[in-house]
């Protein structure tokens, strides 16, 4: 029997889809599982006989509505598939779900939940409560298709390969991984601020601070602090994700936004200190496997505004994030290192 999983984007989601996908199929090895997904992604993923990654990049080889006929036809000329499961739901995967679904092809679609998110992040008279997590929705979807899959996804620490240690070091010192970046300004926290943090742990001499971001403004800021700062590391465009996640997995501490490194840390077993303005775990995407206790956040009658992020802030300060200081922050890290015996 074969399954396609669609889930295309974008790479936190995708990384939520990991636990969920691989335990189903350390439970049903009798069945094949192809994920469709942006091959950026694959590294995400472990390696399993009965799962197969296929990338599709709908930016290029599969823009609009003609490459998306272009991918069902590469797809079925591929596999043909006895189920779909679409954890996606985007017009992309709509439009390939009817052609499935033409062909007498059952299709199970995602429950987003967007109502009651709407309650959630509503302006006036929020509904302020614990909704299901992505992990959650993901295991809904392959129950209304017949499979319950109960999570035994097991977090794998990735080796660090001679191409990492040279550009890095061996490790000799804590390693304190931070991803100040996130995709929309309701996430990311104020980066004067964040650089204090760097400077105190620099300073205190017994870290190895290692930066992660993306993009070129993001890596000019990155490799600043590095020159600014001793024992700083950029990790910003050196390497591959396979190697970024190795880094991630053999670090003692990441400190993260509601961003998809949350959830790449997630995959590999480290432990995420993360920090909330806009959105709230509320909303169902906190990192799986990490701890609520480990989440900064301040607690205001306009959070959550967003569940992205992405909308301006309505008393146009951000004071979400400006609230919180980097002596909270700093506090945090070392009560958790303290107490892990990092």
């Amino acid at each position: 029997m074969n399954i396609l999983v669609i889930r295309m984007s974008a790479m936190g989601d995708v990384a939520m889809t990991v636990p969920v996908i691989s335990s189903f199929a350390n439970q049903h090895p009798d069945i094949q599982t192809t994920v469709l997904t942006n091959p950026r992604f694959a590294d995400m993923f472990p390696e399993q006989e009965n799962i197969e990654i296929y990338g599709a990049d709908t930016k290029k080889d599969y823009k609009g509505f003609l490459g998306i006929i272009k991918l069902y036809k590469a797809l079925t000329a591929h596999k043909r598939y006895d189920l779909v499961i679409d954890l996606h739901d985007v017009l992309r995967s709509k439009v390939l779900r009817a052609l499935f679904e033409l062909k007498g092809i059952p299709c199970h679609v995602i429950q987003k939940g967007r109502p009651e998110k709407k309650a959630l992040t509503r302006s006036k008279n929020k509904v302020k409560k614990q909704l299901k997590s992505s992990i959650e929705r993901y295991r809904d979807v392959f129950l209304s298709a017949g499979y319950e899959v109960p999570i035994n996804y097991t977090q794998k620490q990735l080796e660090l390969t001679d191409e990492i240690t040279s550009v890095i070091g061996k490790k000799e010192l804590k390693w304190l991984a931070i991803a100040p970046f996130a995709q929309h300004k309701g996430k990311i926290y104020p980066l004067e601020q964040m650089e204090k943090v760097v400077e105190h742990f620099s300073e205190e001499g017994n870290c190895k601070i290692l930066l992660f971001g993306g993009g070129k403004q993001e890596k000019e800021t990155l490799e600043s602090w590095e020159t600014r700062y001793k024992n700083v590391v950029s990790i910003a465009g050196k390497f591959s994700l396979k190697k970024e996640l190795s880094i991630i997995g053999n670090s003692d501490l990441l400190i993260s936004m509601d961003s998809s490194n949350m959830h790449l840390a997630s995959l590999v077993g480290t432990r995420v200190l993360s920090i909330w303005g806009a959105t709230h775990p509320y909303a169902g995407f906190f990192g799986y496997g990490q701890k609520s206790e480990d989440a900064i956040q301040i607690d205001l009658p306009c959070r959550p505004c967003s569940i992205y992020g992405n909308k301006p802030c309505l008393s146009k300060d951000y004071a979400c994030m400006g609230q919180i200081t980097p002596e909270m922050i700093i506090e945090k890290v070392e009560g958790i290192l303290k107490s892990s015996n990092l």
